[in-house]
């Protein structure tokens, strides 16, 4: 994918918008926790896209955050204290979002998963102006 610097705040906004969902999602009547899970990797990986845009680097089309993070860390050694999330985030980028997926999330899978998207996204602000 060619980047621009000048877009990477688009790719904020975007993730920023995820996390928004995710908030409005957890005030409803009945919280939809696979839909939590699957925001949360979709804002961690529009932060790390960002990071890699501001940074003027090249990536795949891909919601694999592993793969994503490998060229983050290229740039930033420290990111990869976020290997840990970035595994378990990146499950719930397509598994989630269909039926025949063999395990439903839970809130305690839902927390967990925010929480790790919110560690992506306060390493991925540190890091840009």
């Amino acid at each position: 994918m060619s980047v621009s610097e000048s877009n990477y705040p688009a790719w904020l906004a975007e993730a920023e918008n995820d996390l928004l969902n995710i908030q409005n999602n957890l005030a409803a009547d009945h919280i939809p926790w696979d839909t939590i899970c699957f925001l949360a990797q979709q804002a961690a990986e529009k932060l790390l896209k960002a990071f890699l845009v501001y940074h003027g680097r090249t990536f795949l089309r891909t919601h694999d955050l592993i793969a994503l993070l490998a060229i983050c860390v290229e740039i930033d050694a420290s990111l990869t204290g976020l290997e840990d999330d970035c595994r378990r985030l990146t499950h719930y980028a397509v598994g989630s979002r269909y039926p025949d997926d063999l395990y439903e999330p839970d809130e305690s899978d839902a927390s967990g998963m925010v929480a790790a998207a919110y560690r992506v996204r306060s390493e991925i602000l540190a890091r840009l102006p």
